[in-house]
């Protein structure tokens, strides 16, 4: 592992955790103990950096280390990217839900437009991992669930040991699952394997699976961590989504449908 710009040893807490940005950033992965001997002091203080350095939004912890934030943005900063087509994706998401249904929305900005869109609804029963999508049913009439475990700050999820414990004991009629990436070959694509894990759990436990992902990430693959699609699972995206991104999913034969931002029908092909 490199030493920090310059090669001098960091003195202050500031100086050590600027220096720890540089190192993520040009590294990727850094973990807690190569931190630890790079600047010469122990793990405990380094996780406290690490710690600091994720609530201020500039880092990303990981098992046993840390990423450069540039990688994965948060759940709060995707709410802003692409509202209209996860708009359009959740109303005709919400339109497939039938009465006294219970689903599981996964984390992430467009499963959170989901549940705002069933917030007005009673008669179902609604399981997530997802705070924000905790925060959007906090007030509704209808049967709200949450499968508790470690918390992901740049997700707002749950994942763990003790999320998919919880999930073992459920069955659902639906899960609506998101994605950082999606591509035919890999399947969907996230930071890291506890949450792909997570969702190929998921999808397990439900009789219908979709996949909720805005077309500019089609064909994205921006981590190693994938989940594979599964034949029978429908991926819905927006009618931004051109001919030449949605072919290689049709062509392994997935359920793939366009939700429409100003027209009035949906295209889709099985």
């Amino acid at each position: 592992m490199n030493r920090p710009e310059g090669g001098a040893m960091p003195r202050g807490a500031r100086e050590r955790r600027t220096a720890i940005l540089q190192l993520a950033d040009s590294s990727g992965l850094t973990s807690v103990d190569e931190l630890s001997t790079a600047f010469g002091v122990t793990a405990s203080t380094i996780r406290r950096d690490l710690a600091q350095l994720e609530a201020a939004g500039q880092l990303a912890r990981t098992y046993g280390g840390a990423m450069p934030l540039r990688h994965e943005a948060s759940v709060r900063q995707r709410n802003g990217e692409a509202a209209e087509a996860k708009q359009a994706i959740a109303r005709w998401a919400a339109e497939q839900v039938r009465p006294d249904e219970t689903i599981l929305l996964d984390s992430g900005s467009t499963t959170t437009a989901l549940a705002r869109e069933l917030a007005h609804r009673s008669d179902l029963t609604i399981v997530t991992t997802a705070i924000t999508v905790l925060h959007e049913l906090a007030g509704a009439d209808l049967r709200v669930e949450c499968l508790g475990g470690a918390l992901r700050q740049l997700s707002q999820g749950f994942v763990g040991p003790l999320t998919e414990a919880a999930l073992e004991r459920r069955t659902f009629d639906r899960a609506f699952l998101g994605a950082d990436g999606v591509t035919a070959e890999h399947g969907i694509c996230e930071a890291e394997l506890e949450q792909t894990r997570l969702k190929e759990l998921m999808a397990r436990r439900a009789d219908h699976v979709y996949v909720l992902v805005h077309a500019e990430k089609l064909g994205h693959r921006p981590f190693r961590a994938h989940t594979p699609l599964s034949p029978g699972w429908t991926l819905v995206t927006d009618d931004s989504a051109t001919r030449s991104s949605t072919a290689p999913f049709h062509a392994r034969g997935l359920n793939f449908v366009v939700a429409p931002t100003t027209s009035t029908t949906t295209d889709q092909a099985g």
